[in-house]
Parts: structure tokens; C-alpha cells; sequence
């Protein structure tokens, strides 16, 4: 049996990087949960030193986004060193605020069991400072309940 992951997890690239990434708010791709037991969004902030961001986490009816409610989810900030993050924080349905900075790495956690009727997901970013951030946002789908080299599209 490999340790390797291919196939116990579906990577999608849920917002490209580009400066001035989460102005005003800004939305990742929405993914299907359906088949995995978890959401991990990565979020990147490379430069930008003052911009700061409230993150949340959405549960949607379908691929376009459509009824989304905030659930609770868990998230850990590396602000500090670049591989020492900071504590496992539960965050509510109202979401944090990153920190100013720059290079830095939120990464924000929920279960499909948290996603209630609706099996859809997708990371919110509403601008708290405006000032520009260079950064991009990663989905990673976790425990996949049908484990395949190359996995079933979650995105429409």
C-alpha cells in the first residue's frame, strides 16, 4: 500500500493568484462535497502588507453558489515562520479576519456533515483593509469515499 496521496484526495484550483486578490469580496470556485468527508481551502497571501480579509466558509445548493449559508469550520494561520502554523482555532459562522502582513498561509477546514441539506462548499473573502494582496486560494477535498487516481470533477 503507497503512502502517496493521488487518489485519497482532489486538489482544484479555487481562485488564481493575482494581485489585488480578495478586493472588495471574492469567491472561490464552489466544489462538490458529495463524495469526500472534508474541505481544505488554502489560502496564499504573498505581498501586501496592510490588507486584511474576513474569511468564511459557505454551504451552497448547487454549483452556481446559489443559498449559500456560513458554517463553522477550524483553521490554522502561518503569519509567523514559514512552516510553524499557529493553533487549531474553531471559527464560527461569522468567519476571522487574517492579519496584516505579508507571505503568509491560512488554512480553513470544514466536514460535509457541517454542510447540513446542501452538499456544495465554497470559501467567501470580504475586504476588512483595502489595500492590495497578491494571493490565490487552493480547495483541497479530503477522504475521498471512492478512491481513484484521477477523480470525478467536483467543479460544473
Amino acid at each position: 500500500m503507497s503512502v502517496l496521496s493521488f487518489g485519497k484526495r482532489h486538489i482544484v484550483k479555487g481562485l488564481d493568484a493575482v494581485a489585488d486578490a480578495f478586493s472588495g469580496t471574492v469567491y472561490s470556485d464552489v466544489v462538490a462535497m458529495k463524495e469526500y468527508a472534508a474541505a481544505r481551502f488554502i489560502m496564499h497571501k504573498g505581498v501586501g502588507a496592510l490588507g486584511t480579509s474576513t474569511l468564511t466558509i459557505e454551504a451552497c445548493d448547487n454549483a452556481n453558489g446559489d443559498n449559500p449559508v456560513a458554517i463553522p469550520f477550524k483553521y490554522q494561520a502561518y503569519v509567523g515562520a514559514d512552516d510553524l502554523p499557529g493553533a487549531v482555532t474553531a471559527a464560527t459562522t461569522a468567519g476571522f479576519a487574517t492579519t496584516a502582513g505579508s507571505s503568509q498561509l491560512y488554512v480553513l477546514e470544514a466536514d460535509s456533515q457541517s454542510l447540513g441539506a446542501k452538499s456544495w462548499v465554497r470559501l467567501k473573502a470580504v475586504e476588512v483593509v483595502n489595500d492590495p494582496v497578491l494571493g490565490g486560494i487552493l480547495i483541497e477535498l479530503i477522504g475521498a469515499r471512492y478512491a481513484t487516481d484521477i477523480p470525478n470533477t467536483v467543479i460544473a
